[in-house]
């Protein structure tokens, strides 16, 4: 039995799953932040399962991109639960359980990308085979531009699917690229789930204390601060 959790972006997402089967699924997309409805969300699903955090076998979490403080939170959140379990963790690629709401989609190129500000996007190409997602690349951070230009000769084949993909839909369709159904474009917990499942089944599971978020830059912050010494060292 797998929990999943996934707050990495504006909506937040928690999921229970046994085996190939969803046994349940809390989901809230409102302005409320994540430290404030998903320790609730967890609760409030595994007592509508009549279920308990002993009967956990793993904890999953959108482990990044995204949200420095989302992830931060998510990844906390599951830190927390397993506290005085111990059970084994993983943490899963945003940008891959995006790409697992086109699981269906056989033979096409999914295209998971998130809005990374600053004009980039974070984003990761897949192959639906067999039912399964096979990487084309790694997580990434570039300019719409770039990825553009790297994906031009997919046409049709491409399906774009995240929080980016309206804004990359616009430069895209020119060239076939379709834009996923609303209802399937964004990250969900579920997902997570079962992609954590895979990866504890591939020997892929840590310990609370090994999981930790995935960031493809610094934050803001950080950013700012580093071209400030650099600017005063000029």
């Amino acid at each position: 039995m797998v929990l999943g959790i996934e707050s990495s972006a504006t909506a937040a997402s928690a999921a229970v799953v046994e085996g190939d089967k969803l046994l349940g699924q809390y989901y809230c997309n409102t302005a409320t932040t994540h430290s404030q409805t998903l320790l609730p969300m967890v609760e409030g699903l595994l007592q509508s399962l009549g279920k308990s955090c002993e009967d956990l076998d793993l904890l999953a979490v959108s482990a990044g991109p995204g949200s420095f403080t989302g992830v931060r939170i998510g990844v906390s959140c599951v830190k927390g639960i397993d506290f005085p379990k111990g059970a084994p963790c993983c943490g899963v690629s945003t940008l891959e359980a995006i790409a697992y709401g086109g699981i269906a989609c056989e033979g096409n190129v999914i295209c998971a990308v998130m809005d990374a500000r600053c004009g980039q996007v974070y984003n990761a190409l897949f192959q639906v085979e067999n039912g399964l997602l096979k990487r084309l690349t790694e997580d990434r951070a570039l300019s719409i531009e770039a990825l553009a230009e790297e994906c031009k000769g997919y046409g049709s084949e491409l399906i774009l699917f995240g929080d980016g993909a309206a804004l990359c839909h616009k430069t895209f369709s020119a060239r076939g690229a379709r834009l996923a159904p609303e209802s399937q474009r964004y990250q969900q917990a579920s997902s997570v789930a079962f992609l954590g499942r895979q990866m504890a089944e591939q020997g892929l599971a840590v310990s609370a204390a090994e999981l930790l978020p995935i960031y493809l830059r610094l934050p803001q912050a950080e950013r700012e601060l580093k071209r400030k010494k650099e600017s005063e060292g000029n």
